[in-house]
């Protein structure tokens, strides 16, 4: 059956340009891919891009790139989520270039997110290289990463049936918790490929279409010196070191200048299908993720060594 390989590419609109190459660049440790008229690009590895970068007032996720293997792929694909009733309709060559895919066709899923289904993702020019990371990311056959995006009251057999029946995505598990009193994350994890899962869909209390974007390094060491760069640059987190239950990921939750988070970490768990057995969870987090504002009041209210003032 069709399906999607991989998340190729993000596409963000965000309102302060200056801001957001320091984030990306300084912080999280991505080197420009290319400035283009509306924005640049940012890398993660080999390829051309992982990161669309535009200016404009959305400050939020405006494009999803799911690649698939082939052109014939794709065709049966297209044809597949069109024989479902959906729009799709082809890019035409300016937009591929700017993408710099061989082909593109676009939708659109229940919530209303732009889908771009594309084959060819280019490879860059140069070799990866970042002057802030010891090692790399990890990208490769797990694609660009993973994303949290927010269902905003569709009913979920209604966003699944695109996502698994359409586009052939698999649920790795699912986490519901009481954070608060009163209060449910009930999140379901989808995977299309050996990564945990490649994007994940909440009803979480955010105007966003995404809650998070996760870039995951291959060096341990890469995610406590980003830890330090976002904390020197008194970058806002949103939540501290952690480990969750489910993709056994340790990382940390940063926001970005648009208001949503990245999230940066190490250590992901790669699924096998032939073993793999879906659950749910009762807990988000294994240790840590801690709000910074809490971690803040904690750390005001404990009493100063030797009974000196703080």
């Amino acid at each position: 059956m069709p399906r999607v390989k991989e998340l190729g590419y993000v596409v963000y609109e965000v309102s302060d340009l200056a801001d957001w190459e320091h984030f990306g660049v300084e912080l999280l440790g991505m080197p420009i891919g290319e400035r283009t008229g509306t924005g640049f690009t940012l890398r993660t590895d080999e390829k051309a891009h992982r990161w669309i970068v535009t200016e404009g007032p959305a400050d939020d996720l405006v494009a999803t790139g799911y690649e698939v293997v082939d052109a014939a792929e794709l065709d049966a694909l297209v044809e597949k989520v069109r024989a479902a009733g959906i729009e799709v309709a082809e890019g035409d060559p300016a937009l591929a270039a700017a993408r710099k895919v061989e082909r593109i066709f676009v939708t659109a899923d229940p919530m209303g997110n732009r889908i771009e289904l594309v084959t060819g993702l280019a490879e860059a020019g140069t070799p990866f290289e970042s002057a802030k990371l010891l090692g790399g990311f990890v990208t490769g056959a797990g694609g660009a990463g993973h994303q949290v995006l927010l269902a905003h009251d569709v009913p979920r057999e209604t966003y699944l049936g695109f996502y698994i029946d359409l586009l052939g995505f698999k649920v790795s598990d699912i986490i519901v918790e009481e954070v608060t009193p009163g209060v449910v994350a009930d999140l379901i994890f989808l995977h299309c490929n050996g990564r945990h899962h490649t994007v994940a869909f909440g009803d979480l209390p955010s105007p966003k279409r995404t809650h998070h974007f996760m870039v995951e390094v291959t060096d341990i060491r890469d995610v406590g010196r980003a830890y330090d760069r976002c904390m020197d640059a008194k970058q806002p987190f949103e939540m501290t070191l952690g480990m969750h239950p489910n993709d056994h990921m340790l990382s940390f939750y940063v926001f970005t200048p648009s208001g949503f988070s990245v999230e940066y970490g190490w250590g992901g768990l790669i699924i096998d299908d032939e073993t793999w057995e879906v659950r749910t969870l009762d807990k988000l987090h294994s240790w840590g993720h801690r709000p910074s504002a809490v971690v803040a009041e904690l750390l005001a209210a404990a009493p100063a060594p030797n009974g000196e003032d703080h």
